[in-house]
């Protein structure tokens, strides 16, 4: 430590040694002090992010990340994640991040989220940017219970009923929420056929998934109708297979019927003895 009012000699805190250092002013080593106690008592931040620690927020843009970052704060308020290479979100990668209210993930490759990877968000969560991905299919475990507001567009959706039923739960962003495109959708009764291109991506394909909706198109009414269609398939191939199993076991009973009663017919007929003969007559 520093003493006196003049210079003095700071005393080196690591190490536990006492040694002359840099001559410094006192109000100097009093300010270095406290800095290195601050610097001890508040948060790192993750390596390849800056943070603002008097906005709580976490700047992680354009960082080059293939992962969502370990040791955010979690007083954060605001993580910004967009412009990186993060391909995927796990289930434990906000969980610790009660007071967000902001998280940009725009501009990214994600294309899958874990079961519940944002069921951890708290209440207080405003905006979720999951934009400019590569997702196609999600559910609504995986985004809990949040009411934030969200931007999904821009991304390769599959239309199915899935997708619908998270739409009908999400907070959607007005602005944005006609972005919302399919690129593929599941198929309805009445579409594909022997001739039909493999690649084909379904007849809603190209258009904007909300807009559809409000036409009336239901892709659970589709889907219902598509696995009605299945079973009752299912169960017609089942009958047949059961009757022609029951008509070759006729069959077969019938062809051993005849070999048998053909043998029966090919032996020999018993003749009887003398003996056996006098034995009746007399017994009349």
């Amino acid at each position: 430590m520093c003493t006196g009012w003049g210079e003095e000699t700071c005393t080196s805190i690591s190490g536990g040694r006492r040694g002359r250092g840099v001559v410094l002013h006192p109000w100097l080593c009093v300010s270095l002090l406290f800095s290195a106690l601050w610097g001890q008592a508040s948060p790192q931040c993750p390596a390849s992010c800056q943070c603002a620690w008097d906005t709580a927020t976490v700047q992680c843009s354009d960082a080059g990340l293939r992962d969502i970052p370990e040791g955010i704060p979690p007083e954060t308020v605001s993580l910004h994640l967009e412009r990186n290479y993060i391909r995927s979100i796990p289930e434990t990668a906000f969980r610790d991040l009660l007071h967000l209210r902001d998280l940009h993930l725009s501009h990214n490759r994600i294309d899958s989220l874990a079961s519940g990877a944002l069921r951890h968000l708290g209440p207080e969560l405003r905006l979720l940017d999951l934009s400019h991905n590569q997702l196609r299919q999600a559910s609504r475990e995986e985004f809990g219970s949040t009411r934030a507001k969200t931007r999904l567009f821009h991304n390769p959706w599959h239309c199915d009923c899935t997708l619908q039923e998270l739409m009908e739960t999400l907070n959607l962003e007005a602005e944005t929420v006609n972005g919302i495109m399919c690129e593929s959708s599941v198929r309805g009764m009445g579409e594909g056929s022997r001739w039909e291109d493999p690649g084909s991506q379904g007849e809603h394909a190209g258009q904007s998934l909300v807009k559809l909706l409000d036409s009336g198109v239901n892709f659970c009414s589709l889907q219902r109708k598509t696995t009605d269609v299945a079973m009752l398939v299912t169960m017609f191939v089942w009958f047949f297979m059961v009757i022609v199993y029951v008509v070759y076991y006729v069959r077969q009973n019938q062809a051993e019927a005849r070999r048998h009663l053909e043998y029966l017919k090919s032996l020999p007929s018993p003749r009887k003895t003398p003996t056996e003969t006098d034995t009746l007559s007399t017994g009349f």
